[in-house]
């Protein structure tokens, strides 16, 4: 029986941190109880709370934990990629820092990927509101039985707010990557994208041949705070987004589905992002601004209608007690 202490590491957890003081000792905590042996890296993003302390204190005499200190923050992208560059194991896992695995999690999804021959193996995550009993968790995506093969097409349909609302997208899930095939495809995540991020990732992995399968919660709790980054969007994310899918655009080897899948995701965050930026100039009280919002496809443009006519009925639903 091997000693998940003692041997090398199977699996690297990568843990980027930033002000997460109140949820860092249990993120971390659960990679190092994990069955099969495990490396941890946490790289505090300039955390500005104890989070770097607190992270240090539990590093002090356990020689599988490791913790760097950016010089800048500069978001989950770098951060990750400054913990991958410093690990070694032959499989990474990503654990967001006010997240939490059970014990078995990492030994199931090793197993499965040997099995599947995966190079990217997810499981369905549970949701549990903050402060919630854990008898109150849910399944994210809800119907994932045993482990499936995943498309590009797929994945990405799978990140369609009209098609998975609720914050169901695909994009959140956290899947055991091979080592092996990020550095056969010199693929990292995106420094420039602070959200959606592991989408970025995990489509390009996927036009790069990726074998990426899915199966049922192994056991990754992901806890829902109402005022999470991740729940915000702020303008620059979305055209992060546009950005992002546009340079997959350009390839010429996608195939017919992959490439309406990635239209129909560029298309939802042109309407998002120019929704956000008419928000953004009426704010600043910039009428010109407002009406380049509207300078775009006729789907954006309508779109842009549609929303402030029903801002505007709900506005006056609420002055009139209508509703």
């Amino acid at each position: 029986m091997t000693d998940p202490r003692r041997d090398d590491p199977h699996v690297t957890v990568v843990i980027a941190a930033w002000n997460a003081e109140a949820t860092i000792v249990k993120a971390i905590e659960s990679a190092l109880a994990q069955t099969v042996p495990v490396e941890v890296v946490v790289v505090d993003d300039r955390s500005t709370d104890e989070t770097r302390a607190r992270a240090a204190a539990l590093a002090e005499g356990e020689p599988r934990l490791t913790v760097l200190c950016q010089t800048a923050n500069g978001g989950p992208s770098a951060a990750r990629n400054r913990a991958i560059e410093a690990s070694r194991a032959p499989w990474i896992a990503v654990l967001d820092s006010d997240d939490w695995m059970e014990p078995a999690r990492l030994g199931r999804l090793l197993e499965l990927a040997e099995r599947h021959g995966a190079d990217f193996m997810a499981d369905d995550l549970w949701k549990l509101d903050e402060g919630a009993p854990i008898s109150e968790r849910r399944r994210m995506l809800g119907d994932v039985t045993g482990p499936i093969p995943v498309t590009a097409a797929e994945f990405v349909a799978g990140n369609l707010s009209a098609d998975h609302g609720n914050r169901r997208e695909m994009g959140f899930l956290k899947p055991l990557m091979s080592r092996r095939f990020l550095k056969r495809h010199a693929l990292r995540y995106d420094p420039g994208i602070r959200l959606g991020e592991d989408y970025v990732l995990y489509t390009r992995a996927l036009l790069c041949g990726a074998v990426f399968m899915l199966t049922a919660p192994a056991g990754y709790v992901a806890t829902v705070r109402p005022g999470s980054l991740s729940g915000r969007h702020p303008t620059e994310a979305h055209a992060d987004l546009v950005r992002a899918d546009r340079i997959m655009l350009i390839r010429e080897d996608l195939s017919p589905a992959t490439r309406n899948a990635l239209e129909a995701h560029l298309m939802e965050h042109r309407k998002k992002w120019a929704w956000r930026r008419l928000i953004d100039a009426v704010r600043d009280a910039d009428p010109v601004a407002a009406l380049r919002c509207f300078w775009a496809p006729p789907q954006v443009a309508l779109d842009l209608f549609g929303r402030l006519s029903r801002e505007a009925l709900a506005r006056l639903r609420r002055r009139t007690g209508m509703g």
